[in-house]
């Protein structure tokens, strides 16, 4: 079995004036060293992209942010979930890899990779994750800094495992 990275929503259309992620730029730059360290050990890296109405399927919104380093060969999941097993190709792709393993980075904290971890979770494979490398906006209860370690607390031994 071997270990994929999983990027979820880092998507142009999720970052917007009105709606910024949090620490976005340092979210990116660690994204970025983690992508590096997969494709030195030649392990997979799966994009995850939404869509939806206010992220149509190859609209400019719906693409993955330009800082990202995407290239050839690597692997990605269109879905309309939060959860991105339901109704994707992803539970084959992973089957098709020998994938047993996953790390999870990305958007947005409290909707597509909690929802993503806890599925993987309940499917029995092993998950981790590098503390910080997940974003989301302020909502209209919490600021953005307070969902992303609230949901570290609740990740952290029970859900995935800490890089």
């Amino acid at each position: 079995m071997t270990r994929a990275l999983v990027v979820i929503d880092l998507q142009k259309g999720l970052h917007t004036p009105e709606k910024p992620l949090f620490e976005l730029a340092e979210v990116l730059s660690g994204v970025n060293e983690r992508i590096a360290c997969y494709r030195e050990a030649k392990m997979p890296i799966i994009f995850i992209q939404h869509h939806e109405e206010e992220l149509p399927l190859h609209s400019a919104e719906w693409a993955l942010m330009d800082e990202l380093d995407v290239r050839y060969g690597d692997y990605f999941v269109s879905k309309t979930h939060a959860n991105s097993f339901y109704q994707t190709e992803l539970a084959g792709l992973l089957e098709k890899l020998e994938v047993g393993e996953m790390e999870f980075c990305g958007a947005q904290t409290e909707y597509c990779v909690d929802t993503t971890i806890r599925m993987a979770h309940g499917l029995g494979y092993r998950s981790f994750m590098k503390k910080g490398l997940h974003t989301t906006v302020d909502s209209a209860l919490l600021p953005a800094e307070i969902i992303r370690k609230h949901h570290e607390a609740l990740w952290g031994g029970r859900f995935l495992m800490w890089l």
